[in-house]
């Protein structure tokens, strides 16, 4: 549905990328000539040569889908969509850049500021303003679309769809046969009637497009619409109810004349992990070499404020439920851990509890900075190194806790542990222990390169303001 809405936006979007792009390396030229900055020009510094062209279009295709820019799940928040860009944008800049230094290593590197620089402005202004295009287009041309079900699976369907109405399509309400619901406005759309209805209404509101949206006991219900539906000049899709089973990534598989949809897929792919996997290696190993000197100053201050070992080694659950030692710098006086099972609680509501205090008297007065600063995290590099970790993930989890995990939060261990993660930067030590795992889950659900580096940027900035940590 959002594939059709929107593909002629795609397709404007890319052919407007690309144009824009040659605009920008054509105007970077002309500013680098024209202001009064940087050295004298050779007139090889401002040289535009055809091959450049052709290096941008493949390097700037081939990134901005990589970096998921023309998907269309990302056009419902104009944010998301302009940080995708710009994400993509930067690394195609560096690619081009280390193509023209084997190539035309000549150009004006200011120039070269400028065409990055006004690639990133000419993008997003034309983003705005196709987006404008595409809402003031009249409401004969959109597509109107109805909701069969009205629970909490077509709720959720509404509000993934509201925010992707300037695509043209427009969710005129739902059915139900709940007389409970009948005339009522679910998430901002009316219940326009029964499934018995679903023939007049479709005809009435000018519908092109159904999604069903009923639990899984209506499966004869369901057969039925469908028959009923197909003389019609309708699409028809169906969302399945597995909201009480245990999946992260769904994917489709044919199999004959069947189809076969997977509940617990992968949720890294081959050429992501491998990317993730890489990146992990580069920075901890860069890490551990430059940080080597903040080791030894942080080992020799413990070593003289307490009695007892540099670093304290603690059993964890890792990625599929491995379990694994995470190091981490001592901040507790010896023995300390023996008393963490008794942290462990649980809420009225059956949720598992293990909220951290600020007043701690486990925790050396040493310690207590370096927890702040989140100093005593630096030797998790190593465990990032060695494959045990990575940079970005859920947070390695306690056993004692995760012998109590129900199914669903079981599925935080399908991706590898990190030493920060969605939680860390929206909350950190202050939010209770059991609300980490609904952080984790979106992590999860969101997984993509840019939200790795945009997690480790945020990050960076909580831990130099000693934000939430203790």
């Amino acid at each position: 549905m959002l594939q059709r809405s929107s593909a002629k936006y795609l397709i404007a979007l890319y052919l407007s990328d690309l144009l824009l792009t040659f605009l920008a390396l054509g105007f970077a030229r002309w500013l680098r000539m024209t202001l009064p900055y940087g050295k004298p020009l050779n007139p090889g510094g401002v040289a535009l040569h055809w091959p450049m062209f052709l290096f941008i279009t493949v390097i700037w295709t081939f990134t901005l889908v990589s970096f998921k820019v023309y998907d269309p799940q990302r056009f419902a928040s104009t944010a998301e969509e302009i940080q995708a860009m710009v994400g993509g944008i930067v690394v195609a800049t560096l690619v081009f850049a280390g193509t023209l230094y084997f190539t035309y290593r000549g150009l004006s590197r200011l120039l070269y500021v400028y065409f990055f620089l006004l690639d990133v402005l000419f993008c997003g202004l034309a983003r705005v303003a196709l987006r404008r295009l595409m809402r003031a287009r009249p409401s004969g041309q959109r597509r109107g679309v109805l909701i069969v079900g009205a629970g909490e699976v077509g709720q959720k369907v509404a509000r993934s769809l509201i925010p992707c109405e300037w695509m043209g399509i427009e969710l005129k309400g739902f059915l139900d046969d709940d007389p409970a619901k009948a005339s009522q406005i679910i998430a901002s759309r009316p219940v326009l009637g029964t499934l018995d209805q679903a023939k007049e209404v479709i005809e009435r509101e000018g519908i092109q497009e159904v999604v069903i949206a009923l639990p899984l006991g209506a499966q004869r219900r369901l057969r039925n619409l469908v028959a009923e539906l197909q003389e019609l000049p309708v699409n028809i899709k169906v969302v399945p109810d597995y909201s009480e089973m245990v999946f992260l990534r769904t994917s489709l598989e044919r199999l004959g004349d069947l189809f076969l949809i997977g509940l617990k897929e992968p949720v890294i792919g081959p050429i992501e992990r491998m990317v993730k996997r890489a990146f992990d290696v580069l920075v901890s190993a860069v890490g551990l070499l430059v940080l080597a000197p903040v080791f030894g100053v942080i080992a020799l201050l413990i070593k003289l404020s307490s009695p007892g070992p540099v670093f304290y080694h603690s059993l964890r659950v890792g990625e599929g439920g491995k379990l694994f030692y995470m190091h981490k710098f001592r901040t507790m006086y010896v023995g300390a851990d023996k008393h963490e099972k008794e942290l462990v609680a649980e809420t009225p509501d059956g949720k598992l509890l293990f909220q951290k205090r600020k007043d701690d008297p486990r925790i050396t007065p040493l310690g207590r900075f370096l927890r702040r600063y989140s100093l005593d995290e630096l030797p998790q590099l190593y465990n990032v190194l060695v494959g045990e970790m990575s940079l970005v993930g859920p947070r390695p989890e306690l056993p004692a806790l995760v012998e109590r995990y129900e199914p669903w939060q079981r599925k935080r261990f399908s991706v590898p542990q990190g030493m920060t993660g969605w939680w860390q930067i929206s909350g950190r030590s202050s939010k209770a222990k059991y609300l980490h795992v609904e952080d984790d889950l979106y992590y999860i659900r969101n997984y993509s390169l840019l939200l790795d580096l945009r997690i480790l940027w945020h990050t960076l900035g909580a831990v130099l303001r000693g934000e939430g940590a203790f």
